[in-house]
């Protein structure tokens, strides 16, 4: 072979796919290989995390010797003269030599490929450049595709239909011809590209078909309808999937699905005993399932109805055994209502909000409808989330330490006056004071109008966090004083947690910077 010494056998290069992204979708052949390699060899952004390496770390044994092919270059301005291309070039040119030298030495080398090797994977640049001079192998894996309609509970193809796979790189009138002319599709490469995507779907009239599954099998998936997803939540890792539609027709034409959207009538809906349903009011938690509690989760299980708020109900894993039905935000009151009557038809109800469901949330809605005297025979439990006070907390130490308030400063269900009074009283009162919906883009006056009413008892100096997104994709936490609190800064995605006479910053060294409230308080 190629560049290898005299009696000295080659060793063997296998391009090793690991599946979308559960440890336990790794083929046995894929997981036997990875364990006897002498050399594991992964691609990475710079930031060093790979997410191959984290699929086959079970697999992994000591002593194995790992190489890191970093991309110099991901979503970075090139530093290249001549350019992206060339860039990347050079780096694959650069990590084929690394590895020859390896199969050179007689030594086995596995690059790991999350999904399948030959399917827009990163080992398909190793392939072109060594295959020809090594003894090469491809272990295929199951692609993204694959797990995406697996999670939806959506077949992607039946009988006669075409499958169409697409790059969302594409420009938006290509990608809506070519979706207008196939039965099913995927779009991958999402990310930057999901304005694009959606706006190709809608140019071909398939936006209401289209679904959106990210990061599909592993503890950060989610799912939606593609037309309720929010552009800038969309990582790299995503894809939009347009499943088969001659499974949708046949399967609602043997089953008489209703609408998502509509309740099922009294006949269908209510138990072979007549007995009423029930509605279970849940907290979701900050974000992120490893915040939400096993009490919670089997309330989610084993509900035949999923309400809420769109943004909330995107967060809860389709399954395809239950009905959704998403609505506005502005509407809290005809939603309980709507929970209550599928509740009466013998459904098991579940309606969802965002951390804890009686914080500012759906859980005061739905008993106050419930009060009412024709909904008083319908049982409604209430389950607790983790608050997003206690998220924004935890992330900078213990700064709601001793006695706090929490308060809105929404003024859509209160008058300013009312929130105002109520803020200068937690002031003056010396409270640590959670504060929640500070701002909206209609509401980008109230930061500022309660940053001055706390001044009028706060120090300049009181520490002031600002947490948003936390737990999410895009957590971003930074504590200021109250002097400089910039309400340029504070969106409704944002919770404000301001400290007391007490409330302390300490650095801890090496970066450890940490905001407590003790919990004595002096004589």
């Amino acid at each position: 072979m190629d560049g290898t010494g005299p009696g000295l056998a080659p060793g063997r290069l296998y391009g090793v796919g690991l599946g979308p992204g559960d440890p336990e979708l790794v083929t046995v052949k894929a997981a036997r290989l990875v364990e006897r390699a002498d050399v594991i060899a992964y691609h990475s952004a710079r930031h060093g995390r790979s997410v191959a390496r984290t699929i086959a770390e079970p697999y992994l044994r000591g002593g194995q010797i790992e190489e890191a092919l970093t991309y110099p270059v991901t979503t970075e301005k090139p530093e290249h003269p001549d350019g992206y291309r060339a860039q990347i070039e050079e780096f694959y040119a650069e990590c084929a030599a690394r590895l020859a030298a390896h199969l050179d030495a007689g030594r086995d080398v596995v690059v790991l490929c999350e999904g399948d090797p030959f399917f827009y994977g990163s080992y398909m640049h190793m392939h072109k450049r060594l295959a020809g001079r090594y003894p090469t192998e491809v272990v295929p894996g199951v692609t993204s595709v694959s797990a995406a309609a697996a999670v939806l509970g959506r077949p992607l193809v039946e009988r006669d239909e075409t499958l169409t796979v697409l790059p969302g790189t594409l420009p938006t009138e290509v990608l809506a011809e070519r979706l207008a002319g196939t039965d099913s599709a995927a779009i991958m490469k999402l990310g930057r590209t999901f304005g694009n995507v959606r706006a190709a779907l809608t140019q071909a009239g398939r936006l209401e078909e289209a679904w959106y599954v990210e990061r599909a099998t592993t503890d950060r998936e989610r799912s939606a309808r593609l037309a309720e997803v929010e552009p800038e939540t969309v990582p790299y890792f995503s894809l939009a999937l347009l499943p088969s539609r001659v499974h949708e027709r046949t399967r609602a034409e043997l089953v008489g699905v209703d609408l998502p959207s509509s309740p099922a009538p009294a006949s269908s809906a209510e138990s072979a005993s007549g007995a009423v349903g029930e509605v279970v009011v849940v907290g979701l938690g900050p974000a992120g399932r490893e915040w939400l509690t096993p009490q919670a989760r089997a309330a989610l299980d084993a509900a035949e109805d999923l309400v809420g708020y769109t943004t909330y109900l995107d967060r809860v894993p389709v399954n395809p055994r239950q009905r959704r039905h998403a609505s506005d935000n502005r509407v809290e009151a005809e939603r309980a209502e709507f929970a209550l009557d599928l509740a009466r038809r013998g459904r098991r109800v579940v309606v969802v909000s965002s951390g804890d469901p009686g914080v500012f949330a759906m859980a005061a809605a739905v008993l106050e409808v419930a009060s009412e005297p024709k909904w008083t025979d319908i049982p409604v439990r209430v389950l607790p989330g983790l608050t997003a006070a206690q998220a924004v907390a935890s992330r900078v130490g213990a700064p709601l330490g001793h006695d706090y308030c929490v308060l809105s400063l929404s003024d859509r269900l209160k008058p300013w006056e009312v929130i105002a009074k109520r803020l200068s009283a937690a002031a003056s009162a010396d409270l640590a004071i959670a504060i929640y919906n500070p701002g909206s883009k209609s509401r980008t006056w109230q930061v500022a109008a309660a940053k001055e009413l706390l001044l009028e008892h706060r120090s300049p100096e009181t520490p002031v966090v600002l947490g948003r997104d936390v737990g999410g994709p895009g957590e971003r936490v930074r504590v200021v004083r109250l002097a400089d609190l910039d309400p340029a800064e504070v969106d409704m995605r944002t919770l404000l947690l301001v400290g007391s006479s007490t409330t302390r910053v300490v650095e801890r060294g090496a970066g450890d910077r940490v905001v407590f409230t003790p919990r004595w308080y002096p004589a």
